[in-house]
């Protein structure tokens, strides 16, 4: 990877973890460029259309991250395990980050999508991607397509939800009880349609 490469991609790294972890409004250009390393110069050079082009960025790499999480449980067989290696997978980032982390995309989308028509679309894309991998898992399982839908929906709010409670209160307990209840929904949905 030649340097400038290499400068862009660790600025954009360096991106999707502070605003996974402070925010939007709570991260500074500047201090992307410190934390990257990157020459100060270099955010308008990669980035033109600056923090929101960065963010917007950002955004779309978190998203096809956990993308790729989600198609990964496309061998998996049954509901209980894919949605134990979901929450799993937030959880261990909760703690690892002392509950600094949370959803990838959340953060940035609460608070910079009404400003900012370039971030929302990433946001909107990343959870629509997000939604597209679990309708498809769903109906894997034999859930109608219509009804695999509709869960992707819910998993997606349960799953956000859980997050929120468990970086808020500090515990993951919120997530697993979230996790809990869609696995109780999905292996419902399953019954009912095979």
């Amino acid at each position: 990877m030649k340097k400038g490469a290499r400068t862009r991609q660790q600025m954009l790294e360096t991106a999707m973890e502070l605003f996974n972890q402070q925010g939007y409004h709570g991260t500074g250009v500047n201090q992307v460029l410190a934390e990257s390393s990157a020459p100060r110069g270099s955010l308008y050079f990669h980035f033109p259309g600056g923090k929101q082009q960065l963010a917007a960025e950002a955004v779309a790499a978190s998203g096809r991250q956990v993308g790729e999480l989600l198609a990964l449980l496309a061998d998996v067989a049954e509901p209980g395990e894919a949605v134990a290696a979901i929450v799993a997978h937030f959880e261990r980032s909760l703690v690892e980050s002392d509950f600094r982390r949370g959803c990838p995309v959340a953060t940035v989308a609460l608070e910079a999508s009404a400003e900012s028509s370039e971030v929302r679309s990433a946001c909107g894309d990343a959870y629509g991607l997000w939604q597209e991998r679990l309708t498809e898992r769903f109906g894997g399982w034999g859930i109608p397509a219509q009804r695999a839908a509709e869960l992707a929906v819910v998993a997606l709010s349960l799953l956000e939800g859980g997050l929120l409670l468990a970086k808020v209160r500090r515990d993951v307990a919120p997530l697993r009880t979230a996790g809990a209840q869609l696995t109780a929904l999905l292996e419902a949905a399953r019954a009912e349609g095979n």
